[in-house]
């Protein structure tokens, strides 16, 4: 594949469906829209099922959130699990808990699912302190990058925080990947420049194209959940590609619910460059030769 066309919506949290079956049909329609727009990728956001919290009352304690996210996840999943076989699209559905691999308890889990029927699913490695507090999700952390190949092209996802550490880059920067996606979920402006800088960053460190989308819109249980966000896909700095790294680009916002199409990405020619040469990226670089020296300076009064 010389190129590539995604979508990546920004899933409006605050625009409370009745039932799995309406937010299926949302999704259904999403898919739609990105087939006759010529993507070949929907991505939704990190936890666009917390909005189904709502369904649970006000009984739901903290740590039965999970739980109860884990249930609608997977009633949501078997509604769109034949929608890419039938619009001709990969689908990101999101992320919610999911059973954690060894032992009791959840983890946060990405779900893609090809055309297919292939689920391919990332477990998010770098916990927010809200998923990992023992007194509130209690989330078991992933511990593995998956790299699917689909249509020539080398695929993995991350989930919001992940991307955002240079430890976790060092790993990626060997792997060839053609296109990283991001689901993430922030609450505030300064979370979404840190996700989405760390995602041009990555992007740039790479080689490779990132797409980074959020939700947006308030979740309105009795203690609101905000969001804020917008969607992105960076890619390498330069002149050939326009200088900025910046391939698509939606606004960040509080509500609204668009799509970005980010069209005709040439995923080709930066694959070329990548394993060729950029104008002056080194490729994969292990500092090796590298060492540290402390210094400490003494003013004199």
């Amino acid at each position: 594949m010389e190129r590539i066309s995604l979508a990546l919506w920004a899933y409006d949290a605050g625009d409370q469906p009745a039932d799995l079956d309406v937010l299926a049909a949302r999704i259904d329609r999403r898919m739609a829209e990105a087939a006759a727009a010529g993507a070949s990728i929907l991505v939704l956001p990190e936890w666009n099922v917390e909005q189904t919290l709502l369904w649970g009352g006000t009984s739901l304690k903290p740590n039965d959130e999970p739980r109860f996210m884990a249930e609608t996840g997977a009633g949501l999943l078997e509604r769109v699990r034949d929608l890419p076989a039938r619009h001709g699209v990969a689908l990101v559905a999101g992320t919610w808990s999911g059973p954690a691999a060894a032992g009791a308890g959840f983890v946060n889990r990405a779900y893609m699912v090809f055309p297919d029927g292939t689920l391919l699913t990332h477990d998010k490695l770098c916990l927010v302190p809200s998923e990992k507090d023992p007194n509130d999700w209690a989330l078991a952390t992933g511990s593995t990058v998956r790299v699917a190949t689909w249509r020539g092209l080398r695929i993995a996802m991350l989930i919001c925080l992940d991307v955002e550490l240079p430890a976790l880059s060092t790993i990626l920067s060997g792997l060839d990947i053609d296109l990283l996606l991001v689901p993430s979920n922030t609450a505030k402006r300064s979370g979404y420049h840190r996700v989405f800088g760390c995602a041009k960053a990555r992007a740039i460190e790479l080689g490779t194209l990132v797409g980074v989308v959020g939700c947006v819109g308030t979740v309105l249980l009795p203690e609101p959940r905000t969001n804020f966000s917008g969607a992105a896909v960076y890619g390498p700095c330069e002149a050939m590609f326009g200088d900025t790294g910046i391939f698509a680009f939606l606004e960040p916002r509080d509500a609204g619910g668009d799509v970005l199409i980010a069209r005709d990405l040439p995923v080709g020619e930066i694959r070329r460059r990548r394993r060729e040469g950029f104008e002056v990226w080194p490729g994969p670089w292990p500092a090796g030769h590298v060492k540290v020296e402390e210094v400490t300076i003494g003013d004199r009064a």
